[in-house]
């Protein structure tokens, strides 16, 4: 049995690399350590959805979970892999932070939310970036490795040109390419789904 010990490690990664250790084993049992309640929650969730069992208890310093794969083969167990909507995913990013409330901690979910995106399977058809978006993608940015990283699988990174020249950014752009508004309407047209984190 192989143990997992994501103990210091906080969501998305303990999830992230289990999800890893599954595919690579898809009939090993795992032994998961992880720090909280939410990290454990997490697992589970991405377990089960994998077809595994999940049983866990608590430890001194945290929790130690058991995932043992069930007989139903994983392949019918990925109903998100079978369900994707006809035509590609686009994410529309308009703004350097995720969601409303501390600005801080909006840009480190936003931070996670791009790193993530590696994770996925198929990645999405491009990520475009519009308004503060355009941070994200100039010098200084926190994820400018994750952005290469994703442009080298072949997502197309899309910054908006009128946003870039309204920031004084337009010379900072370090991945991707600058374009315009008609392309980013036409490339939101053409998405199978849009998702604006």
């Amino acid at each position: 049995m192989t143990e997992l010990d994501y103990r210091g490690h906080a969501c998305p990664y303990p999830v992230i690399e289990t999800r890893k250790q599954i595919l690579a084993g898809p009939a090993d049992k795992l032994n998961v350590l992880v720090d909280d309640e939410i990290c454990r929650d997490n697992v589970t969730r991405l377990a089960e959805k994998m077809g595994y069992q999940a049983t866990s208890e608590p430890i001194a310093d945290g929790y130690r979970m058991q995932l043992t794969p069930s007989a139903t083969p994983q392949s019918q167990v990925l109903p998100a892999q079978q369900s994707t909507p006809a035509g590609e995913t686009v994410i529309y990013c308009g703004s350097d932070r995720m969601g409303s409330g501390d600005e801080d901690f909006g840009r480190v979910l936003l931070k996670n939310f791009l790193m993530t995106q590696l994770e996925v399977d198929p990645l999405p058809a491009a990520i475009l970036f519009v308004n503060s978006g355009v941070h994200l993608v100039t010098e200084g940015s926190e994820v400018l490795d994750t952005l290469t990283a994703l442009k080298a699988g072949g997502v197309d990174i899309a910054s908006c040109g009128l946003c870039l020249d309204f920031y004084n950014k337009k010379d900072q752009l370090k991945v991707g390419r600058a374009t315009n508004m008609l392309d980013i309407v036409d490339i939101q047209h053409q998405a199978g789904r849009i998702i604006s984190p």
